[in-house]
C-alpha cells in the first residue's frame, strides 16, 4: 500500500484532472470515491472546465510540433501548467462549496505533447517514450495537496503504448450483465472502449479511432480566420456535403488498417494534418462548408470502420455511448447513427453521467488506485505485457 490506511474504511474526495489533444482546457471533476479497483463506486461532486486563452493554446500547439517545439520552450511550459492545473483544481472546489483541506488527493492526467508508442526507426535512442507536462510539484506546492500524476510511463516500461488508459475506468463505470457496449469518446482524438455484456477485465477491447475533434477544430479556426475555436453543435458541417474523393483519400491513411492496441494523437494527425487537407480540400474547390462538413464525416467514418474491422467481427455491441465535446457535435452525431444502424447511439448524459467529465473521473480512479498500491492498467487496451500500477506521488 502505498500510503498506509488510505481510503480503507472511509471514503475519499478526489480531484481529477485533465487536458486532451484537443488543447481546449483543463477539465477538473471532484469526485468522491469509495473503495477501490473494479469495486470503485464514484459519486461526482462538481465539474468544472477552465479554457486556455487563445495564446496558450498556440504555445501548446507549438509543443506539438516537430519544427516549432525546443528544450526550453517545453521547460517552461511544463511550469506555467502546473500553475494553471493547480489553479484550476482550486476554483472546481470553490465551486464545489468545498475547502481544499476537504481533497485528500489531486490526480492529474498533465498535457500530452509528444506520444511515441512503438519504436520510430532504428536508432537505439528511438524508443518508444511519451510526454506529458503540467508538473506536479508545483501542482502540489501551489495547492496544498498531494498529486499524483505522469501515469504513461509506467504502462510502456512493461511493454505497452501507455494509451488509452481510460478504457480502466470505462470498464468500473460502464461494464452491464446484458448489454454489449462501447464507449467512444471524442475529444481531440477519438478513442473507444468494448466492453461485452458481463465481461471480464482480459475480455476489453480498446484503442484509439483516429481523429476525434482535432482536425474539425483546426479546420474551424483557419477558415473563420480565428473567429471561432469549433464547430458549435455541428451548425457548419450541416450546412455542406462531404465530398466523397477527398474522404476516401484520407480513410486511406495507414493508421485505420493498424490492426489494435493502437494509439495516436497530433504527431499523425495535428496542424500539418489539418493543413494538407484544407490545401486539397481547396485545390478541389469546396466551399468552407463543405470542407467541415468532410472533415466531419471523416471523424465518422473512422469511427465507424474501426468498429466494423475490429470490434463488431469480435463482440455484440448494443450501446455506442459518446462522451467528450464531440457529444455536442450534433451533426456528427448523425453521421455516426447513420454509419451505425443496428447500434443504439447515445451519450452519457443520457445515461445520467456528465458528457465532459467522464475523463477526468476516471483519472480521479486511477490516482486512488495508485494510493492503494492496485494496478491500474488494463493490458488488453495497451498491449502491456503485465498490469502494473502507474503513477508517480508528489508532497506538497
Amino acid at each position: 500500500m502505498i500510503v498506509s490506511g488510505w481510503g480503507k474504511d472511509t471514503p475519499v474526495v478526489v480531484v481529477g484532472l485533465m487536458s486532451g489533444t484537443s488543447l481546449d482546457g483543463i477539465d477538473a471533476a471532484v469526485v468522491l470515491i469509495k473503495g477501490s479497483g473494479l469495486q470503485t463506486e464514484v459519486e461526482l461532486l462538481h465539474y468544472a472546465n477552465t479554457p486556455y486563452d487563445a495564446a496558450t493554446r498556440e504555445k501548446l500547439k507549438l509543443l506539438c510540433s516537430r519544427e516549432h517545439s525546443s528544450s526550453a520552450l517545453i521547460c517552461s511550459m511544463n511550469a506555467y501548467l502546473g500553475s494553471l492545473f493547480g489553479e484550476a483544481a482550486l476554483q472546481a472546489v470553490s465551486e464545489a462549496k468545498l475547502s481544499i483541506d476537504d481533497i485528500h488527493l489531486i490526480s492529474s492526467h498533465g498535457q500530452t505533447v509528444w506520444h511515441i508508442p512503438e519504436r520510430e526507426s532504428d536508432d537505439r535512442y528511438s524508443v518508444p517514450s511519451t510526454l506529458q507536462i503540467g508538473d506536479i510539484s508545483v501542482i502540489a506546492k501551489h495547492t496544498g495537496t498531494m498529486v499524483v500524476g505522469d501515469f504513461r510511463p509506467a504502462d510502456m516500461a512493461v511493454g505497452g503504448q501507455g494509451a488509452p488508459l481510460v478504457p480502466y475506468g470505462d470498464f468500473i463505470l460502464f461494464r452491464d450483465e446484458h448489454k454489449g457496449r462501447l464507449l467512444q469518446n471524442i475529444g481531440g482524438i477519438g478513442n473507444c472502449t468494448a466492453i461485452p455484456a458481463c465481461a471480464e477485465p482480459a475480455e476489453i477491447l480498446a484503442f484509439d479511432t483516429g481523429p476525434g475533434n482535432m482536425v474539425i477544430d483546426e479546420a474551424v479556426q483557419v477558415l473563420s480566420e480565428g473567429r471561432l475555436s469549433y464547430d458549435e453543435g455541428g451548425r457548419w458541417a450541416a450546412q455542406g456535403k462531404a465530398d466523397d474523393v477527398l474522404l476516401a483519400e484520407m480513410m486511406s491513411h495507414p493508421y485505420f488498417d493498424t490492426s489494435p492496441p493502437k494509439s495516436t494523437g497530433r504527431e499523425l494527425f495535428g496542424k500539418a494534418y489539418t493543413s494538407w487537407f484544407l490545401e486539397t480540400a481547396r485545390q478541389q474547390s469546396l466551399s468552407d462548408a463543405d470542407i467541415i462538413a468532410t472533415a466531419t464525416a471523416f471523424t465518422a467514418h473512422s469511427i465507424a470502420d474501426s468498429y466494423r474491422k475490429y470490434v463488431f467481427p469480435k463482440c455484440s455491441i448494443d450501446e455506442v455511448i459518446v462522451t467528450g465535446g464531440g457529444a455536442h457535435n450534433l451533426e456528427l452525431l448523425r453521421m455516426v447513427s447513420e454509419l451505425l444502424p443496428n447500434q443504439k447511439v447515445l451519450t452519457s448524459a443520457q445515461l445520467g453521467f456528465h458528457d465532459d467529465a467522464k475523463e477526468a473521473v476516471i483519472f480521479a480512479l486511477l490516482g486512488n488506485d495508485f494510493m492503494h498500491g492496485i494496478p491500474n492498467n488494463l493490458p488488453a487496451a495497451t498491449g502491456a505485457k503485465r498490469p502494473t500500477v502507474m503513477g508517480k506521488l508528489a508532497l506538497p
